[in-house]
């Protein structure tokens, strides 16, 4: 009955043993978790932290190298196999030189001597030079006459004028005429007058010595010039005109 008892009494000891280990694992597990999720947390961040520092190193690589590769472009080795050495082919360079001188001075002259072709084929021939000028000797015309001549094709009245036929003209109003002009600017000398004799309004030849002026009358349209050519009646717009002349000599005209 002794030995039933101690075995009862050994029981039940092992029995509160068992539970007050249970309670005490029971109590410890919750905090040993807590410590190794604590320890886990430190150590994702620092090792995820290492590999964007990784990741990010290898991306900037690749870019740089990749950005390098797209500036480089593709490898061209024409440049050095066509290159030509001032060191070692002088002579090669100096005749590259040479012949585009050559060619350019080539294209200049050409296109110089085209130019000067093309001008003078522009310029007056020299029968035509010839008749662009033509003297007159005036010594014969006596005072107060007129004489018709033949300039480029085209009548030249030359009138001898007297002292009262200038000083009539000299006294002319410019309210009285149409194309004012001084009798002085018309002529070079007083006593000869020099003027193309064409009617500035159709192109007709006057008659020298008539007209209600006793200069020049174009019978066609009725156009009355004085003894300076001036317009003083009828249609004619403006006056004869003067063609470029000069004196030559005291009695000799030189016109064109």
């Amino acid at each position: 009955g002794l030995q039933l008892v101690v075995v009862v009494v050994v029981e039940q000891n092992k029995n509160l043993t068992m539970n007050a280990l249970r309670i005490g694992a029971s109590r410890l597990a919750p905090a040993a978790v807590r410590t190794a999720n604590g320890s886990l947390r430190r150590q994702v961040p620092l090792n995820t932290a290492k590999a964007t520092v990784s990741q990010l190193s290898q991306f900037t690589t690749t870019t740089n190298l990749s950005q390098q590769l797209s500036e480089l472009g593709s490898v061209d080795h024409g440049y050095t196999d066509d290159r030509v050495d001032k060191v070692a082919e002088p002579e090669r360079r100096a005749f590259t030189y040479l012949l585009l001188s050559g060619v350019r001075f080539a294209y200049a002259s050409t296109a110089r001597v085209l130019v000067v072709k093309f001008v003078s084929s522009m310029s007056a021939s020299a029968d035509v030079l010839a008749l662009a000028s033509a003297e007159f000797d005036l010594s014969e015309i006596d005072e107060g006459k007129t004489v018709t001549v033949k300039w480029r094709g085209k009548p030249v009245f030359i009138r001898h004028r007297t002292a009262d036929e200038i000083a009539g003209e000299a006294t002319v109003s410019m309210a009285h005429l149409r194309d004012q002009e001084s009798d002085e600017d018309r002529t070079l000398k007083s006593q000869w007058l020099v003027v193309l004799g064409i009617c500035t309004h159709l192109g007709c030849v006057p008659l020298s010595g008539a007209g209600d002026f006793n200069g020049w009358f174009c019978p066609c349209h009725g156009s009355h010039y004085d003894v300076s050519g001036r317009i003083r009646k009828g249609p004619a717009p403006l006056n004869l005109e003067v063609p470029p002349y000069k004196f030559v000599e005291e009695a000799k005209i030189l016109i064109g």
